[in-house]
């Protein structure tokens, strides 16, 4: 069931209550719970955080807790499939799904009683109508009647008839709805896709309840980057969601002529911009964040000789010295930096780069430290997605939702080095499957197929790692190949989960030519 009043139906039902907290393994599902931790810290509510990666680890982590917990608030996990099924959980118990993916299960939607849907109400859901899918099991019970040897008297014969006629109609009628059931439920949950960022469905609950903060809001801000670096969502929905977070940023970070001079040293500044698509490049230097940021790599198609030279081109157009945009963005000339923007977007516009420039926000930690929303997006995600063991599984998890908050700087600089470790792998093997042939053609579909032995194929066991390779894969190969049919082509990709268990991972990509929000 759909809940409109999340502060009456949700947060005052568990303030005073123990609640277990399921968290999805992304980022958005990291900042949504950053947000709800922040109001829990505010009226004391115990919780245990729990964090789930997959339908087994949610149902393990449901029979691990269900007898200490009546309350579950499920993150990002749970809305597109049947709770109730996958469960079987006590009556008294409720749950509270906020989750961005989309379609949402029907019989989430229309269970009244144990689940609450937190979601956006101007998201379009198209959920199909009750009646379209439900219906009252009538009581078909058939009178056996005793076959007849013609003796029977007229009207009980013609009652008889009428009867089988009564009931043959029910059965082709009840046929019929059947396979219109089957046609609505199909038409609605062909296309997965993504709604209104969970992060920013937390940050409109504490604004209702007055109790938004600026951390709050920034958390937001990197929830529906998330979204936007995952290619989850269309252009379209990331301007408008913007734009919202824009009114906010203007009020929260509002300052007089007078107070900016007396900001204290470690303040903390939120600010509108519109920067440059290019990943992690104030943290790196121009030339790397230029070969190993998707866009411009796939449109210049750096995997080739010719690409290269063109990379030469455009940096000479720019009139930038090689010394400069191989050295650290920081240490570049000032004179450079200045206008670099502006040079980047002339220039870019010759060679085709015509979306070069983004929408989006940066955060100023007092004068030294400032981050983009998509720095801290590649730096959350490669802290949680580290292959490198140090403990526990939920070691990453926690390091990841440390990293999040402003005091914990030294986590989040690590996060940008294993960043930019994995943008250079992607690229690389990208180039590597290009140039092999390894993206084969087939039916339907595109396939590619990771082997063990493949150079930093560990980075790629994980979903999101792998999910990222495969969309930068997929752009790739449709700028390079000359076959029309192929771009109109979803890949599905594979790579190596476990090698003792003889495991793989598998994604499906779709499209890239494909410019609806369902996916």
């Amino acid at each position: 069931m759909f809940i409109s009043d999340c502060r009456r139906e949700f947060y005052d039902v568990i303030v005073s209550q123990r609640v277990l907290l399921l968290v999805a393994s992304d980022v958005d599902a990291l900042c949504a719970c950053k947000i709800l931790q922040a109001l829990f810290q505010c009226d004391h509510v115990q919780y245990t955080l729990v964090p789930v990666s997959g339908w087994q680890e949610l149902e393990t982590a449901f029979l691990e807790h269900k007898d200490q917990f009546k309350y579950f608030v499920l993150i990002n996990c749970g809305a597109n499939v049947d709770l109730l099924e996958i469960l079987q959980p006590e009556e008294d118990t409720f749950f509270f799904v906020c989750d961005s993916h989309r379609p949402i299960n029907v019989v989430n939607v229309y269970n009244g009683t144990q689940i609450k849907l937190l979601v956006k109400q101007d998201d379009d859901l198209d959920v199909p109508a009750y009646d379209d899918i439900f219906r009252d099991e009538d009581d078909e019970e058939e009178d056996s009647e005793n076959e007849s040897d013609g003796s029977e008297p007229s009207e009980k014969r013609r009652r008889f008839e009428e009867d089988v006629i009564e009931r043959t109609m029910k059965r082709r009628q009840r046929r019929e709805w059947e396979a219109r059931r089957r046609e609505i439920l199909f038409d609605y949950e062909q296309y997965e896709y993504h709604g209104t960022s969970s992060a920013m469905v937390m940050f409109d609950l504490a604004w209702i309840m007055s109790k938004d903060l600026n951390d709050m809001l920034w958390w937001a801000i990197v929830g529906l980057t998330d979204q936007w670096v995952q290619d989850k969502i269309t252009q379209m929905k990331y301007v408008t969601d913007i734009g919202v977070l824009q009114r906010h940023v203007s009020r929260h970070n509002h300052r007089n002529e007078d107070e900016e001079n007396s900001l204290s040293i470690d303040c903390m500044r939120i600010a509108f911009e519109y920067d440059l698509r290019l990943a992690l490049y104030q943290h790196w230097s121009l030339y790397e964040s230029l070969c190993n940021t998707s866009y411009t790599s796939a449109t210049l198609k750096l995997w080739s000789v010719q690409g290269q030279k063109r990379l030469q081109e455009f940096l000479a157009d720019m009139g930038l010295p090689l010394k400069q945009v191989k050295q650290k963005f920081n240490s570049m000339d000032m004179s450079l930096k200045e206008n670099l923007r502006e040079m980047i977007e002339e220039s870019a516009n010759k060679f085709g780069m015509k979306d070069l420039r983004v929408q989006t926000f940066s955060i100023h930690f007092g004068f030294k430290n400032k981050f983009s929303a998509s720095d801290i997006v590649y730096a959350t995600a490669s802290l949680m997605e580290n292959i490198e063991k140090e403990g526990p599984e939920t070691t990453n998890f926690i390091k990841a939702l440390d990293s999040l908050s402003r005091g914990n700087l030294d986590k989040l600089h690590q996060g940008l080095d294993l960043a930019k470790k994995q943008l250079r792998a992607i690229q690389q093997t990208v180039a590597s499957c290009i140039c092999t042939n390894l993206v084969i053609s087939q039916g339907p579909f595109l396939y590619c197929s990771l082997m063990e032995g493949t150079p930093d194929v560990k980075l790629f066991s994980k979903p999101v790692s792998l999910c990222l390779l495969s969309k930068y894969l997929l752009k790739s190969f449709v700028c390079s190949t000359k076959n029309k049919r192929c771009k109109l082509l979803p890949l599905v990709m594979t790579a190596p989960m476990d090698v003792e268990q003889g495991t793989v991972i598998m994604v499906g990509i779709p499209p890239e030519t494909e410019s609806s929000d369902k996916k």
